[in-house]
């Protein structure tokens, strides 16, 4: 996600949490920039897991499995 996309969500968070009311626009802002956020924090965990292999004590490896 770009820089400048984390920055406004910051901004956004800040402005909210000084007690200051965000406008309609504002909070459909958030929730898109939020929700996009999670889905790239997703999928990089998720690729992050499908190249992760556990060891076991024979020095077997082995991909994690989905459960």
């Amino acid at each position: 996600m770009e820089q400048k996309k984390l920055d406004r969500i910051n901004e956004l968070a800040r402005k909210k949490k000084s007690g200051v009311a965000l406008s309609e626009q504002e909070l459909a802002e958030q929730a898109a920039l939020r929700e996009e956020y999670i889905l790239e924090f997703r999928a990089s965990f998720r690729a992050q897991l499908d190249n992760t292999y556990v060891v076991d004590q024979a020095g077997n490896k082995r991909k994690l499995s989905d459960k």
